[in-house]
């Protein structure tokens, strides 16, 4: 390893909250209507390096957040997918938006059940009032998800009322070039 494992460990838990903060924001502007490109781009890169920096531990075992960081990762390229390649057209906004949402549970859950788990590992038990704040943190951003499922002209995002027009605008320009057609025939 090229740093120590404090070192990695600090870097990951930076990472990790940096996201986790990101994430939030941009959850806030989901709830908004707003497109926030610079925060997701900070949300999206450090979710996604920090679940590849949590494969750097030594682990003996296979454990749930290895779980939870495979199953983001494969959520995270269909996200950045439906953000970037697919501008959030029609049904990949919905995906944009459920993934993204998705992740920062993920992101959450992990640090939650990080602070769940008990320092000593004699003690009696994980402390599960960790678990139910990420549970409560979570609710907000997805309740306001299905707003920004509805487009938002605000964002800069076509429409489908956008597609209706340019689809009569084009046929409109069809009906001018056959009048300029029969005109030169005349």
């Amino acid at each position: 390893m090229i740093f120590g494992l404090t070192t990695f460990t600090l870097i990951h838990v930076v990472l990790s909250l940096l996201g986790i903060v990101a994430g939030l924001v941009v959850a806030g502007g989901l709830v908004a209507g707003k497109r926030l490109d610079g925060w997701t781009g900070v949300f999206l890169t450090t979710t996604v390096l920090t679940n590849i920096t949590g494969f750097g531990f030594p682990f003996v075992t296979f454990l749930p957040s290895h779980a939870v960081a495979i199953i983001s990762l494969v959520v995270l390229p269909v996200v950045i997918a439906a953000r970037y390649w697919k501008h959030l057209m029609g049904l990949w906004r919905k995906v944009y938006v459920v993934g993204t949402l998705f992740a920062l549970y993920l992101n959450v859950f992990v640090l939650a059940g990080g602070a769940a788990v008990p320092p000593d590992p004699r003690a009696d038990r994980p402390r599960p009032e960790a678990k139910r704040a990420a549970l409560r943190a979570d609710a907000a951003p997805r309740a306001g998800a299905v707003r920004l499922a509805r487009p938002c002209r605000a964002a800069g995002v076509p429409q489908r009322a956008d597609r209706t027009s340019v689809r009569r605008r084009v046929f409109a320009t069809r009906l001018l070039i056959l009048e300029r057609r029969r005109s030169v025939r005349e």
